[in-house]
């Protein structure tokens, strides 16, 4: 693992040029061979970029993936693909009962990418209670899982089985996904709950059971406030951490990253009241599209953290994924540009804080 101070990062997710969304909308045109061909090239553009950035910690972009999310459907039967009637947008649901279908998925990601790049890797797990958000419906869910919770509940064991294979392989940093917790800090959202911090701390409780499943891999969280929906013109999710501040605290994990490029995320004082022993991943650098952050502007966001936190407890990354959803247009070279910028600022404060 990086020791240096301030390392660099990624979240997870890359923008996906028009010809990598189209190798995924049309993989069934391609033998098996030819797409692994294709999207082995992709992948390695991806790392290329994030190199040529001077990231410290590497990921593959998620470009095997068709989402995220959905991910679990390559772990798991028990899934059916089709369109969320509000939207129109694919969605995957479940309609029946979990059970293995293709474990190791995402640490044949990790085993790719080790052949890439000798820097520290990062790989991406879905939270439980952010699977049940999405993937459940009171319809046709019901059949095989009549409550949300009882089928939360059935994803834990398949992702903790995917993070033993993740540590198996050798990865540096496993994130654990879980924008759904960060919700808790918008009083609307608390306001549609019977009782919102039982909610949260089952959230809390279902991404403990996933982390339990290793001890000696770097464990991280990725929260947010669903920035990624703001570049496809959703909601924005409003209020600062403190709401939450006590499932933070009870999380069974090293690293947090933290939303704080956009407006009405609260003040850094709520770092004096996490753990001393949890690193903070801090959102330093906005994913919007069309705002780059000057060094200036990424540095002086550092350096208001280090108000409360010491240089070692600190990395650098951006608020969010860079690939928000297939429909999303994000330029990947204002990514490029992006990262690059947050290098520079990582250099510039190992320099003044070494």
């Amino acid at each position: 693992m990086t020791k240096q101070l301030f390392p660099t990062s990624v979240i997870g997710s890359l923008p996906r040029p028009s010809f990598v969304k189209d190798l995924i909308a049309d993989d069934a045109i391609y033998t098996p061979d030819e797409y692994q061909h294709l999207m082995s090239s992709a992948v390695h553009f991806a790392v290329a970029l994030q190199e040529a950035a001077g990231l410290d910690v590497i990921t593959d972009g998620e470009w095997w993936r068709k989402s995220y999310i959905g991910v679990i459907a390559e772990l798991a039967h028990g899934f059916e693909l089709s369109r969320n009637p509000a939207d129109g947008r694919p969605w995957t649901v479940v309609v029946d009962k979990l059970a293995p279908k293709n474990p190791g998925f995402i640490a044949k990601e990790v085993a790719f990418l080790k052949k890439l790049t000798q820097r520290d890797i990062k790989a991406t797990l879905p939270a439980p209670a952010l699977l049940g958000e999405r993937m459940w419906d009171p319809v046709r869910s019901a059949r095989a899982y009549p409550t949300r919770d009882a089928f939360i509940r059935d994803c834990v064991p398949i992702l903790r089985n995917e993070l033993q294979l993740l540590r198996d392989e050798g990865v540096s940093i496993v994130q654990i996904d879980d924008p759904h917790l960060c919700l808790f800090v918008d009083p609307q959202v608390r306001a549609s709950y019977d009782d919102a911090d039982r909610a949260a701390d089952f959230a809390v409780d279902m991404d403990n059971a996933v982390a339990d499943a290793v001890s000696d891999v770097k464990l991280a969280v990725h929260l947010c406030r669903r920035a990624g929906a703001r570049v496809r013109g959703e909601a924005e999710h409003k209020g600062g951490y403190e709401p939450i501040l006590r499932q933070l605290s009870r999380l069974k994990v090293h690293h947090v990253t933290m939303e704080f490029t956009a407006p009405g995320v609260g003040d850094m004082s709520v770092f004096r009241h996490l753990p001393e022993n949890i690193e903070i991943g801090l959102g330093c650098v906005s994913c919007h599209p069309g705002q780059i952050d000057s060094v200036e502007t990424i540095v002086a966001r550092v350096e208001a953290a280090l108000q409360h936190l010491p240089p070692e407890r600190i990395t650098l990354n951006p608020d969010c994924g860079f690939a928000p959803g297939s429909a999303a247009d994000v330029s990947i070279d204002e990514v490029y540009l992006k990262l690059k910028n947050e290098v520079e600022a990582a250099r510039r404060l190992r320099e003044k804080y070494a």
